[in-house]
């Protein structure tokens, strides 16, 4: 009885220790937060002296009249062209009229006659032609001059939307997400800010008499019908528009209720605004509580300035409506997310520029204007309502903090010129007298962040993570102020700090919001709850729980089922599957008829796998030591033996199949390929009076000036794209200079190391003379000390690009990248040779469907599948997520810009492969130690080399007994 006693009262307290966790993480009321208002705009506060920026050119034309007129220039009127492929065409795509299409390069002018003078807005009437799937842009010139620094590049959208009209299932019943394909059409677009700082159209200042326009193009080609200069309308404010509803005897709709489903967006801006699944509430619209639905769109992929997304809906009665919509945003804590909606195409009223969405865990029900709902006039017939993220309040914000980052950033290497970046910390350097506007500077700076976060602390009510990074700096630069002797010590504190505000500025400028769906309807409808009840959340956490036992999550997308199957596996993550088990299912297989099963696994579980005889058919992903270590114990497949070898190698550049030949075959072929460019920040080395090095030799003349600066000359260490689990392999500086002088890794077949040649003893000694001779540092983070400016200048690999352009937006215009510094051969010319480093796609020996495993790695290293999955990989994750495939076509295809573009492809030229030899493992591991003990130990440099070098060719020797292979012995 005692034992049945304690069994029910341990049930009813299990029962109340989960429902009281259920209150704790699903309280039942989390609070509406929406539209908290600051007492005033904020205004921008910035140093514009010098910039030729926006806010500069605004305030020189501040007296410039705005003339109410529209003056229209026809695109095919244009009088002159420099480039090809500039055509004109009648009634291109349903276009009633004359239209010029514009290539990817070159430029095209007209002339315009101005009778008044003044500020206008201007817009294009454009049309997107088929390119590389990424935004237009282009460079706008009034007389051959780029008005102001942000008009160097204006942006211009594609469209987008779902392939299929119904969302499609995998054959367990979850749902997939649906692709996202291009739906070009002609739009009318004014020239606005790329980065959402700027609610209105650019101003430009057209003086009277003919003019000049002219646009570059800088990315994608685009159709021009015309191009107007005009004036955008001044928007009334609600109250002023409620008074027009009187007048107009505009009444309140009757028992309308309209519910648009948020995934079923009709266009997007962007290919990465695909639906989302979301399993979070029960609430939410389709719901089950074991399959994937896809249910909601938005989120962290909708945060963008300028990115929207539009939904059609049908109006059965005029009159007046309200808009509710059940959102979340709960990712921007101490920070609010806005948006802007247009029905029609255009803004109802004023105040729906900006729309706050404040932070808050669960989802809300909001309806437009909260405690006093806006009322929309809205008549019978079809409408379309568009939500674009804005910056809104935030924009001075951020330009504001920008600013400061780039001030705090000159002052931070005004300093660093006098200290050294390893500054005494016993010495009192006297900054504020050597920098006299030092104290100023940071005074001022504190004042400025401190308005910032007391703005932010205001406008959303709370103190928060976001605001603590400000009050940080604050701290910090007075601190400065009142002790200017610590400043030399807390250098690097401060660095970091002003590396935090850069930081800062991206996650703010990130504006996300996931929507369930939209509520169109009449005064007089309910709506429902957007949080669920206690009973609801248990019974979903519960069902959940279970599910997690009886539903596979790991499986990509369908169960290729039958013999005749192959296994993939993949070892990247899971959204890299997705887009290739996507790709599969709508091109592979029902184009082959060859089924695909297709894992996510480890990546250390390739090698006990085929050991116990449990490995795929093809692996992908995987490093380039990889296929040469399975070939050499008959693990690999030889891909020389298809027929069709020769005619899909040249898909690839042999550097890219180096790595890959073994005593006579080739075991694998490249997916990505990646190599070292030099990247160099403009705006320093024309302070510095530099240019970016040809050769070494402008290297070592560069070297003095910067040291003499305390800058420094980055030369990557690591392994350029090492992966963790991968051989070391030799370092990129090294193999770039030997294969510069005539160099090679290996001699007599690959038998012996070649890096006992005078060559490679020269190379190396140069290599090592960086580091003993120049103190160039070990160790740097160089993506953050390129972005402070302690590194101007550094060689990196060529994805380092894409790192720069998301991480860095506060130096964006500032920066290239271009061909590493050559060697002169003795004929004059110079020599760019550098190593690359891949990754692979092999065929495993035992696998019984080899025939079937080559028609899918032809498949997956052909030209439209790497342009599919690069375009799909940057258009789910971004341009950070730019793919650099090793296919020579499709690197052509991918969204570069054409000048980027061009400056990869030129060194793409020079690249070369480093091949893969029995016991080559060794030479990676042993150049490194060669070179600490020259660097760490001042050893000779020939004589450490030399001795590694015995190591070395002692392995090699080792490993080629070990598979029966010919050894050549030194005649002595």
């Amino acid at each position: 009885m005692n034992t049945r006693k304690k069994r029910f009262g341990s049930a009813i307290l299990v029962t109340a220790i989960f429902f009281l966790f259920l209150w704790a993480v699903y309280p039942a009321d989390s609070g509406t937060r929406f539209y908290v208002q600051a007492s005033a705009d904020f205004i921008a506060i910035t140093n514009t002296e010098g910039n030729n920026g926006y806010i500069q050119y605004l305030e020189n034309y501040a007296s410039a009249k705005r003339p109410d007129r529209i003056i229209r220039i026809e695109g095919e009127s244009f009088v002159h062209t420099d480039g090809e492929g500039f055509e004109i065409v009648n009634h291109l795509h349903g276009l009633n009229g004359t239209a010029v299409i514009t290539p990817e390069t070159g430029a095209i002018s007209w002339e315009v006659d101005v009778d008044e003078p003044g500020l206008y807005h201007v817009r294009i009437h454009y049309f997107p032609m088929e390119g590389k799937s990424s935004a237009i842009e282009r460079q706008f010139a009034i007389n051959d001059v780029v008005p102001f620094k942000e008009a160097e590049i204006i942006l211009f959208d594609r469209i987008w939307s779902n392939r299929d009209q119904e969302i499609r299932r995998d054959n367990r019943g979850n749902d997939l997400r649906p692709r996202q394909v291009e739906q070009p059409a002609w739009q009318l677009a004014s020239f606005h800010d790329r980065y959402g700082y700027y609610d209105e159209p650019y101003s430009f200042y057209f003086d009277k008499g003919k003019q000049k326009l002219s646009l570059t193009s800088l990315r994608e080609p685009m159709a021009i019908d015309y191009i107007e200069l005009y004036q955008s309308p001044v928007h009334k404010t609600y109250k002023e528009l409620t008074k027009d509803y009187e007048s107009d005897g505009v009444k309140p709709a009757q028992g309308q209720y309209i519910v648009i489903q948020a995934e079923d967006a009709v266009r997007k801006s962007s290919p990465t605004l695909y639906p989302l699944s979301d399993r979070s509430s029960p609430t939410v619209e389709p719901y089950d509580v074991s399959k994937m639905r896809v249910n909601t769109i938005g989120g962290v992929n909708w945060k963008l300035p300028g990115q929207w997304i539009e939904w059609e809906f049908e109006v059965e009665e005029d009159g007046l409506y309200q808009i509710a919509l059940k959102q979340k945003q709960n990712q921007l804590r101490g920070v609010y997310a806005t948006r802007s909606l247009m029905i029609d195409g255009e803004y109802p009223f004023h105040e729906m520029k900006r729309i706050r969405f404040q932070y808050s865990r669960d989802w809300q029900m909001n309806v437009l204007g909260e405690e006093e709902p806006y009322l929309f006039h809205l008549t019978k017939g079809t409408h379309t309502l568009r939500m674009m993220v804005s910056l809104g309040d935030i924009a001075p914000l951020l330009q504001t903090i920008e600013s400061s980052v780039l001030e705090l950033n000159e002052m931070y290497r005004k300093i660093l010129m006098i200290t050294s970046n390893k500054p005494d910390k016993y010495r009192d350097y006297q900054l504020e007298k050597r920098i006299p506007d030092m104290i100023e500077v940071f005074s001022h700076q504190a004042e400025i962040i401190q308005s910032v976060a007391d703005y932010l602390e205001e406008a959303t009510g709370q103190r928060s993570d976001k605001v603590a990074v400000l009050h940080t700096m604050v701290r910090q630069l007075r601190e400065f102020v009142d002790q200017p002797e610590t400043i030399a010590k807390r250098l690097d504190t401060y660095k970091v700090n002003v590396g935090g505000l850069g930081t800062w500025m991206l996650t703010v400028k990130e504006q996300p919001l996931l929507l369930d769906y939209l509520i169109i309807h009449s005064p007089d409808q309910k709506l429902p709850k957007a949080d669920a009840s206690l009973i609801e959340v248990a019974k979903h956490e519960l069902g959940a729980y279970v599910a997690s036992y009886t539903e596979d999550y790991d499986t990509i997308g369908n169960t290729g089922d039958g013999k005749d199957a192959i296994t993939v596996w993949v070892t990247t993550g899971r959204d890299q599957a997705q887009v290739l088990k996507g790709l599969i299912d709508d091109t592979f297989t029902p184009e082959s008829g060859i089924p695909v099963k297709l894992r996510l696994v480890p990546g250390n579980i390739l090698l006990p796998a085929t050991l116990a005889g449990e490995g795929p058919d093809v692996a992908m992903q995987i490093g380039e030591d990889v296929p040469v270590n399975y070939a050499m114990r008959g693990a690999a497949a030889d891909l020389t033996t298809f027929d069709d070898f020769e005619k899909v190698a040249t898909r690839f550049r042999d550097s890219g199949l180096e790595p890959y030949k073994y005593n006579g075959g080739i075991y694998a072929l490249p997916e990505q390929q990646i190599f070292p460019m030099l990247f160099y920040r403009k705006d320093i080395l024309k302070e510095l009076g530099l240019e970016p090095p040809e050769t070494w030799q402008d290297v070592y003349h560069m070297i003095s000036v910067l040291q003499k600066h305390n800058m420094e000359f980055y030369l990557p260490l690591e392994a350029i794209n090492a992966r963790p689990n991968a051989t070391l392999v030799p370092n990129a500086t090294f193999a770039m200079l030997l294969y510069q002088n005539g160099g090679e890794f290996y001699r007599d077949q690959d038998t012996k190391s070649a890096l006992d040649s005078d060559i490679s003893m020269q190379a190396f000694k140069q290599w090592t003379q960086f580091y003993t001779s120049y103190k160039f540092p070990l160790q740097a983070d160089f993506p953050n000390r390129f972005r402070t400016g302690e590194m101007p200048i550094g060689i990196a690999d060529y994805t380092t690009y894409n790192l720069l352009t998301v991480m860095a937006p506060e130096i964006k215009g500032l920066w290239d990248f271009t061909m590493v510094p050559g060697t002169v051969r003795e004929d004059g010319a110079v020599n760019h040779e550098v190593a690359s480093h891949t990754t692979a796609v092999m065929i495993l020996e035992n696998s019984s469907h080899k025939t079937e495993a080559w028609e899918f790695i032809k498949w997956w290293t052909s030209k439209d599948i790497q342009i599919a999955y690069g375009r799909e990989m940057e258009g789910l994750m971004g341009e950070a997520a730019r793919y650099p495939t090793a296919n020579i076509h499709a690197l052509e295809e991918l969204p570069w810009p054409m000048k980027d573009y061009r400056n990869l492809e030129n060194q793409w030229k020079w690249v070369r492969g480093i091949p893969q030899v029995p016991g080559g493992y060794f030479t990676g591991r042993h150049l490194d130690n060669a070179f600490r003990k020259v660097v760490n130990a001042n050893e000779n440099p020939r004589e450490a080399l030399s001795d590694y070098i015995l190591y070395i060719n002692d392995e090699i020797e080792i490993k080629r007994k070990e598979f029966n292979l010919p050894i050549r012995r030194e005649v002595r």
